[in-house]
């Protein structure tokens, strides 16, 4: 694996999550994999389990980590190419890039959406930008459109309930502002990965981008969809045709007991931050099928294993 910027770079998935999941056993047998390596982790927007987890993951496998917020710790960075820079961008991606490439023997970004300009986003436009500048391998802590580290510690956990042949659903919850698609976009391509029994429930108008979502059901009535459920994720995320925008708050789209109880007995996810009794309600988040602790704990182990096989598997300048 030369980069890391979606599930799909892992070659076996599946035999990838059963490894991961080993780690936990000891996190510090491959403590010397790393020595003498160096990881810069890049961060355009704010984060708290990712940048803890995957400092965590480096360190556990000996490299030395780097915390750089652009903006606040570096120059502002342009991305386009052949232009003239007279606006606030102060360094150019190809100068960055080589910086950090001569400096740091991994790259790992986190850059969100604009939610804006669709056409930008999809085409994934820093993180790529990123790869095709740095002579380093790149690591996708969430950017526009997919979250992978996130969605490989999901398949992990799901997993570990041990639940034979588990009916996932994912659901659209509310929230008073416009979410990314980058969570459920990459949890329902792990869900296709390791062939779950996916099923998608989102109000009209917040359909996913069909792409994605090709070959999995979508149901517009939440109550249906919950019927029999063993794994309910919920997610918000902003419209895909009309893009970025909240269309309808929609609050009966909340999780609580009474839908659960329309489930057998499902395992409850979120990947968090979660507001509290406007996506979930405190008695589901804070009952004993709540998976969220095991969610955060597995954020460590998704991103040690992706780091240990770039390492393993890449020739270093």
């Amino acid at each position: 694996m030369k980069h890391f910027l979606s599930i799909s770079d892992i070659p076996d998935f599946s035999k990838a999550i059963d490894h991961a999941i080993d780690l936990k056993k000891n996190p510090l047998a491959h403590s010397k994999t790393g020595k003498g390596k160096k990881i810069a982790m890049v961060f355009f927007n704010p984060s708290l389990r990712t940048r803890c987890s995957t400092q965590i993951a480096a360190e556990n496998l000996g490299l030395n980590t780097f915390i750089l917020d652009v903006g606040a710790q570096t120059w502002p960075i342009e991305f386009s190419m052949s232009t003239t820079m007279d606006g606030k961008s102060s360094e150019h991606i190809k100068e960055a890039a080589m910086v950090l490439s001569t400096y740091f023997d991994l790259i790992a970004i986190r850059s969100f959406p604009t939610l804006k300009d669709k056409k930008r986003d999809l085409s994934e436009f820093v993180l790529n930008r990123f790869q095709q500048c740095a002579s380093v391998p790149i690591i996708n802590m969430e950017s526009a459109t997919r979250h992978p580290l996130q969605s490989f510690a999901d398949a992990m956990c799901i997993k570990e309930t041990r639940i034979d042949k588990p009916k996932v659903v994912l659901s659209w919850a509310p929230h008073p502002k416009a979410i990314p698609h980058s969570v459920p976009n990459s949890f329902v391509q792990m869900c296709k990965a390791v062939n779950y029994d996916l099923v998608i429930t989102n109000p009209p108008g917040y359909d996913l981008n069909p792409e994605i979502t090709s070959g999995f059901q979508v149901v517009h009535q939440q109550e249906k969809a919950f019927e029999k459920a063993d794994i309910v994720y919920a997610k918000n995320w902003s419209s895909f045709d009309d893009y970025g925008q909240v269309l309808n708050h929609h609050p009966n789209w909340i999780i609580d007991q009474n839908k659960m109880d329309l489930t057998n007995n499902a395992k409850f996810m979120h990947c968090l931050p979660v507001r509290r009794n406007v996506v979930v309600t405190d008695d589901v988040l804070d009952s004993k099928n709540t998976l969220i602790q095991q969610q955060v704990n597995n954020r460590i182990f998704s991103a040690q294993y992706v780091i240990k096989s770039i390492l393993t598997h890449v020739s270093f300048h």
